[in-house]
């Protein structure tokens, strides 16, 4: 009896142990999302509900670099970068610029317009059909055991290139010239422009980190998960803001914490009970959040001037 004990208390611990690591997997993702809602509420107080659709446009840049232009997939994450930080700057100079001190419900609903329309011209492009990305090949196709968990070089190469990703953004936020902008107009954007800083430039540079990010997100789910689709930005976008919220809008090792909890969360409440109930687990967690702590895991609580 004993022995068949321990023998299910092993296999539980393995099955959690599993679940756990497709979480982090997912949670990756949903941090690369995050970190760009969070840093553009930081500096200009904005939700950009558009986000999601330029992750949405790097899962797409990505498939055509690597079936149309025969890419690898090293280029083709860089080339969905580089194209998702030229279409965030558009974004921001065209749609956010000239409503900098329109109010708040202008902007949101001018957001969601530009959302919309990303996603519909996307569609009328590229058709409303679910692609399937090429499948990987070479050390990216393969996968090992650790006892009976079961872990491929995907899920490695997407916490790796997450991992890279959030170093490096850590670096250039607190390390560099720009950086320290950003830090200066999201305390206050008014003392930073009389202190000489060009708020117009950090703000557009801000917009332009969160969706290289975003670019890369779009690629690495549509690799682990093989398939995208015009639409596929609406719901992980709302969860990846549902992940800042619970670290902290505005804070971003916030939006990392929170990626990878609502991440993992998420996973084990398919993985041990119905995944239809997943999504509302997740929205629960935003409901619950916003009644116990507001301002969010490592945000500090503070009453917004109206």
């Amino acid at each position: 009896m004993e022995i068949l004990t321990c023998k299910r208390k092993g296999k539980h611990l393995e099955r959690l142990l599993q679940q756990i690591i497709n979480g982090i997997s997912l949670g990756s993702i949903y941090a690369l999302i995050a970190l760009g809602y969070t840093m553009v509420y930081g500096i200009i107080k904005l939700i950009n509900f558009a986000h999601s659709d330029i992750y949405m446009l790097g899962a797409y840049i990505g498939y055509f670099s690597m079936t149309t232009l025969k890419l690898g997939f090293i280029p083709s994450l860089l080339l969905s970068m580089v194209l998702c930080t030229i279409t965030g700057v558009v974004i921001e100079k065209v749609a956010y610029k000239p409503l900098r001190h329109a109010t708040r419900i202008a902007v949101l609903i001018t957001a969601i317009g530009v959302s919309l329309f990303i996603e519909y011209t996307t569609m009328f492009i590229a058709g409303a059909n679910v692609r399937s990305y090429p499948p990987m090949t070479g050390i990216l196709a393969k996968s090992f055991m650790l006892g009976n968990i079961n872990i491929t070089m995907q899920q490695i190469m997407i916490l790796g290139i997450t991992i890279i990703l959030m170093i490096l953004l850590q670096f250039i936020v607190k390390k560099t010239k720009i950086g320290k902008a950003m830090r200066a107009v999201s305390l206050d954007s008014d003392a930073a422009e009389l202190m000489g800083i060009n708020v117009n430039t950090t703000i557009s540079f801000t917009f332009a980190l969160g969706s290289a990010l975003a670019g890369a997100a779009g690629i690495l789910v549509g690799i682990y998960y093989n398939s995208i689709n015009p639409l596929m930005g609406m719901l992980p976008g709302i969860k990846a803001f549902i992940a800042a919220v619970f670290g902290g809008i505005g804070i971003i090792p916030g939006a990392m914490i929170g990626g990878y909890f609502i991440g993992i969360v998420e996973v084990l409440v398919s993985g041990y009970s119905n995944s239809l109930y997943r999504d509302g687990v997740v929205f629960a967690i935003l409901i619950l959040v916003l009644i116990l702590k507001p301002a969010g895991l490592l945000g500090k609580n503070s009453r917004e001037k109206v």
